[in-house]
């Protein structure tokens, strides 16, 4: 299955007629994450064609209301599925309480195995599996919130024609691979290093070291954009990103492929917000977010 971003709601603090409020599943090889479920983010996975099933993981940056009230019905739908594997469930633990209110809503026979695992301080590593280390890191906002990133290992890309001038072929690639030498030649030298792949997820937040921290070298980049540029004192007020300083980030930090979402019901149109983003200097893959849109992570480079 492809590495991709899969958009379940756009909204801020209030849905309109064309935006659910946040909801967004990442899948990442075996892996679905599933970031910030606001109201109606379990109806919007089955218009998505994501199930309960394909979730292993929920990261939630904060508890406003329109990142977190979905959770009720999450939680609720992976116990009615009764999806087999745990689900690991990360959150501000300065939030314990309304996640508990959340995970226990209304009477519901629970069967599912959720893994309790609150983020607290600055943050730091979350998670480390074979496919990648998850890392949080504390935002400026007037609530508790912690962004996410996800990093792959660093791996070798293998060199085909080096391959050939060595006689190594077939089931042989694999042994080097594993063993790092075979018949006297080493990895290296019919190999170059891979980069391992970048993601980040950073929602409410005014401009503070961890945002740029997050964004680094990502090769997809999913950042909040409550406002556009004329409304930035409310943006520096509220604890929210306009467009253009959100470009201005990706810009600076390399991102490959920025995603701006997270928008006031201020601007009906979405049109001026890659606009500004294109006005800050950000060259890269540009996507405005719109609900059920997928999002595919970039090609290595």
């Amino acid at each position: 299955m492809p590495r991709e971003l899969v958009v379940l709601g756009t909204a801020s603090q209030v849905p309109t007629r064309q935006r659910n409020h946040n909801g967004y599943v990442l899948r990442w090889d075996g892996e679905g994450i599933l970031f910030d479920p606001g109201e109606g983010s379990q109806r919007q996975m089955l218009h998505a064609g994501v199930a309960a099933h394909d979730l292993t993981r929920i990261c939630v940056t904060h508890f406003h209301g329109d990142h977190s009230l979905g959770l009720a019905g999450i939680f609720q739908r992976i116990s009615l599925d009764r999806v087999p594997h745990p689900v690991a469930a990360h959150y501000p633990a300065s939030g314990q309480a309304y996640f508990d209110r959340l995970r226990h809503a209304t009477a519901y026979r629970e069967a599912g195995d959720i893994r309790e695992q609150p983020v607290s301080g600055e943050g730091g590593v979350l998670a480390v599996t074979p496919a990648f280390t998850l890392e949080a890191r504390r935002l400026s906002h007037p609530v508790e919130s912690y962004g996410y990133r996800l990093t792959e290992p660093d791996g070798r890309r293998m060199l085909p024609e080096r391959l050939a001038e060595h006689g190594i072929a077939g089931p042989d690639i694999g042994r080097l691979q594993r063993d790092g030498e075979l018949r006297g030649v080493s990895l290296d030298e019919v190999s170059e290093p891979r980069r391992g792949q970048r993601f980040a997820f950073v929602m409410d937040t005014r401009m503070c070291p961890a945002v740029p921290e997050l964004a680094a070298g990502c090769d997809l980049l999913v950042i909040e954009s409550t406002f556009q540029e004329a409304d930035a004192a409310l943006a520096a007020e509220h604890g929210h990103l306009t467009a253009g300083q959100a470009a201005a980030v990706a810009r600076d930090a390399g991102v490959r492929h920025l995603v701006l979402t997270h928008f006031s019901q201020r601007y009906p149109e979405p049109d001026g917000f890659a606009a500004e983003a294109r006005a800050a200097g950000f060259e890269g893959e540009l996507t405005v977010a719109a609900d059920l849109v997928r999002v595919p992570v970039p090609r290595r480079a």
